[in-house]
Order: C-alpha cells, then structure tokens, then sequence
C-alpha cells in the first residue's frame, strides 16, 4: 500500500464519503464518470456527453494503439476502461483513495478488461513508476487537486518518453486575485467543499510547463461545451437541497457530503459570473 502524505488525507476523505453521491446523481454502471460531459452535436444527452468527454480528450492527446497510458488521477476508472475499449493501449490508473483502486481493479474484471488496465494507488506527483515510461499522460479534472501544479508538470515531464504528450481537462480562473467576494465564493464556497484548495490561472499553467521543459503548449476555452453539464449538476443539487438540510441537520449527513452539494451549486455561480472557465490543455514533450 502506498504511503500517503497528510495534506492528502482531505482529498481521500472527500471521495470516500461522496462516492454515493456521485453513484445516484451522476455516473451509471457502464461509464463511472467523476467529470462534466461536453455537449454538441454528437452529444445531446448526459451519458453521452460524458463518453463524448473521453473522445475529444483522446483525439487531443493523439492517442494511438500501441500507446501506454497513465490515468492520473483515475477516479472510478471511466476514463481508463473507455480508452481500453476504444484503443488497443495499456493504461494505468492511479488515484490516492484505495478504496477507488479496489473498485477499479474490481471493475476491470467483470468488464474483461484486466490484461490492458492496471490500477495504482498512487500520487500523481510522485509516483513509482520509471523515468519515460509513458506515451500519454490523462488528467481529466484531477490536477486542480495538487497544491502546487508545477509538482505535477515536473512528474509528468519525468515519466513521459521523448516525444510523450498530455492532456488535461482543467478548471481555471480568469484573473489572481479576484475580488474579495468573488475569491469567497470561488474558494471556499466552491473548491474548498471539492477538497481543492486552488486553482491557476491560464498564465501560471502555461509558466509551470515551460518552466519544467515542455515547448509545444495548446490551451483551449470548453465553456461552450460544458455548461450544459455545469448547470445540470447545479439543477440536480437545487432540487436536493431541502432535504440534504434535513438531513444534515439530524447528522445523516457528514459535513463533508453537504459540502459537496453546497460546492455543486456555488461551482455553477462562479462560473456564470465569469471567475473561472473550463480549459482542456493539450502538451507535448
């Protein structure tokens, strides 16, 4: 088992006590999606909008068979088993809550897709793996959660052969600082309930690749995409909230997995008011 430091222990907690909330709400057995799904005119639906989300992030990655794969920050596996179903690659998931690994290996089994995934319980910022032993690197919605996201550049930069590329899927915000309000309602209303402590703007992205060595840099605006989805999860927290009250009140529900319905609305809020956007980042080494 790996050894996981105290600043993680949050972001464990987090996803242990709303994997429920995700399960009911969000993602159904055949695509256990943690991400917002990009809508247009291949998508119309909320299942397909997530898979559509695995399409557009592989054809940016150039993903191709014979292709090795890390899945950083793997979640429940979704993106992982789709790219193992689409592609003839090896792919690794890592994720630092293992009860996220149980259930992916879990997964991979019934799905007869345990020779082309392995799962990992890992931190992506410092991993156990070889120096460039990867052709791709996928972080869908997974790098907001690192302190500092240099460290995450820095490891993927290591762990990527000559040549190797990611892609991210990634929350930015427009400006450091906002407004004290608006840094209330981005931060602690918002990430903070995600178990996110911050997120960079596009110009610290861009700095901390170039910083670590990366030269060919694509970042590129998805708001059009996503909202349907941002809003949707919003709609789906609104409707629940009378009786998410009650029942934290009578403390059914942890603090944490209220948190996580507070942070589901407040999320759509900062991003209709315009403090942070939705990116997909596409680098290569």
């Amino acid at each position: 088992m790996a050894t996981i430091k105290k600043d993680k222990k949050e972001i464990i907690a987090y996803y242990d006590q709303t994997e429920f909330d995700y399960k009911i709400a969000w993602y159904d057995k055949e695509n256990p999606a943690l991400h917002f799904g990009f809508y247009d005119e291949e998508s119309d639906s909320h299942y397909t909008a997530l898979s559509h989300t695995n399409k557009i992030l592989a054809a940016k990655a150039k993903v191709k068979n014979g292709d090795r794969i890390l899945d950083a920050g793997c979640g429940l596996g979704g993106s992982s088993f789709w790219l193992a179903k689409h592609f003839e690659v090896d792919v690794v998931g890592i994720s630092l809550p293992e009860r996220q690994i149980a259930d992916c290996k879990k997964r991979a089994s019934t799905m007869t897709l345990k020779g082309k995934t392995d799962f990992v319980q890992a931190d992506y910022c410092d991993t156990p793996f070889a120096d460039e032993s990867f052709d791709v690197i996928w972080a869908c919605e997974s790098v907001c959660h690192a302190e500092n996201k240099v460290d995450f550049y820095k490891e993927a930069y290591r762990l990527l052969k000559p040549g190797g590329r990611i892609v991210l899927a990634e929350y930015l915000r427009t400006k450091r600082p906002l407004s004290e309000k608006d840094e209330i309602l981005l931060k602690k209303k918002w990430l903070n309930n995600w178990a996110i402590e911050d997120i960079d703007t596009e110009e610290e992205h861009f700095n901390n690749m170039k910083s670590v060595g990366f030269k060919s840099i694509e970042i590129e605006n998805f708001n059009d995409r996503v909202g349907v989805s941002l809003r949707n999860l919003h709609e789906k927290c609104k409707r629940s909230y009378p009786i998410e009250w009650v029942l934290k009140l009578f403390k059914i529900r942890s603090s944490v997995q209220h948190g996580n319905l507070v942070g589901s609305m407040r999320q759509y809020d900062a991003f209709q008011k315009g403090i942070w956007w939705y990116s997909v980042i596409a680098v290569e080494k």
